[in-house]
Formats: C-alpha cells, sequence, structure tokens
C-alpha cells in the first residue's frame, strides 16, 4: 500500500525501506476536455540541488535536452509529447546511493511546453500525480495527487528527495510558479539563453 501525501507532508523513504537504491519517479497528467487548437506537452524535469538550493552547475538539470547525469544516479526516460495513454506520462529513475554527496536535494517539476504561446495553463490540466516506486519490487511507496490548486500557473514543483541524517525522505511540494520551465531555471540558478 503507498502512502498518499498530501501538500506539505514529508515522508521518509530509506529509514522506512532499508536497503532502498534504485526509484523510479513517475509523474503523470491528463488534459481537460477542450481544444485549445495545440497538444498539451508537459515536461518533467530533475534539479540536483546543493546545500545553497542551487544547481551546483547546469548539468544538475535533468530534463529532456540531458537525459542523464554524469554519475548516472538521476536518469529521464524520455519525453512525452502528448500526455495520452493511462499510467505515468514521463518517468525519471533514480539510484540513490549513486547521487553525488554535494547533492542536498532532487527536485521534481513539470512544465507545460511552449504554454506562453499555446495560451494554455495547470488550471486545464487535471489528476496529476508524482509516484514513487521500489525498482526492484515494482511496489509503489509513495503517491502524491496535486489536486487542482491551479488555474495560471505554468511550472509546477511537484516534490523533492532530500538528504536527511544520511537518510532519504520526500517532501510534497506542490507549488505552482509563472514563468514556465524559464522561471524554475532561474528560481534553481541554472541560466537560460
Amino acid at each position: 500500500m503507498p502512502i498518499n501525501l498530501s501538500k506539505g507532508q514529508k515522508v521518509d523513504l530509506t529509514k522506512k525501506n532499508p536497503g532502498l537504491k534504485n526509484i523510479m519517479v513517475g509523474l503523470g497528467w491528463d488534459v481537460n476536455a477542450f481544444d485549445s487548437g495545440a497538444d498539451f506537452d508537459l515536461d518533467a524535469a530533475a534539479f540536483m540541488l546543493g546545500s545553497n538550493g542551487k544547481c551546483i552547475t547546469e548539468k544538475e538539470f535533468i530534463f529532456y535536452g540531458n537525459l542523464e547525469h554524469v554519475s548516472g544516479a538521476v536518469k529521464h526516460m524520455g519525453d512525452n509529447l502528448t500526455g495520452e495513454g493511462d499510467g505515468d506520462d514521463e518517468q525519471i529513475e533514480v539510484n540513490l546511493s549513486d547521487i553525488p554527496a554535494n547533492v542536498e536535494r532532487v527536485a521534481f517539476t513539470v512544465t507545460i511546453y511552449e504554454a506562453e504561446a499555446r495560451r494554455q495553463n495547470f488550471g486545464q490540466v487535471s489528476n496529476a500525480y508524482i509516484r514513487i516506486v521500489d525498482v526492484n519490487t515494482n511496489s509503489e511507496l509513495i503517491r502524491y495527487d496535486l489536486g487542482e490548486d491551479f488555474s495560471i500557473e505554468t511550472a509546477v514543483v511537484v516534490g523533492e528527495l532530500y538528504r536527511h541524517n544520511g537518510e532519504w525522505k520526500f517532501n510534497a511540494i506542490g507549488s505552482g510558479f509563472q514563468g514556465g520551465l524559464a522561471a524554475l531555471c532561474g528560481h534553481y540558478g541554472i541560466e537560460v539563453a
């Protein structure tokens, strides 16, 4: 039985699951039934953050344009351009034991590609969730359903893994941003061209 989290809730990941190393972070969503004239292309990303809450270099930003961290610890499984179908729309695999020591948190985000040009926002998206699965047992450990709290936002920090006393925990964040991926990158210290 997965633990269902609510916004702001924190839960132990490795303490409750000793030996947990390989996890899959699945993100999913549905698009509300109306036509904006363009496909909804939502993109999941991971920001690997140092003690200052920023990416150490741009290589710690894992997304459709940089699918794998040099350590191999965080790997994006590819871009889904429409979000159609059931289950996870995008997945990110994480090997907890390979995350470099200078990375204290891994933030998972979802943004809408070209949201402004396509006049799209998270108010038009429903059933968004993040879930964490133990890759070795294929069992879902944690699930956080975002609810319908967003209206004009084009980017959402869904949740984050973070180190605490040598263990990994998960925090259900669910905070929205305007300005899409560029705003998130700025927040996490990545310069956008």
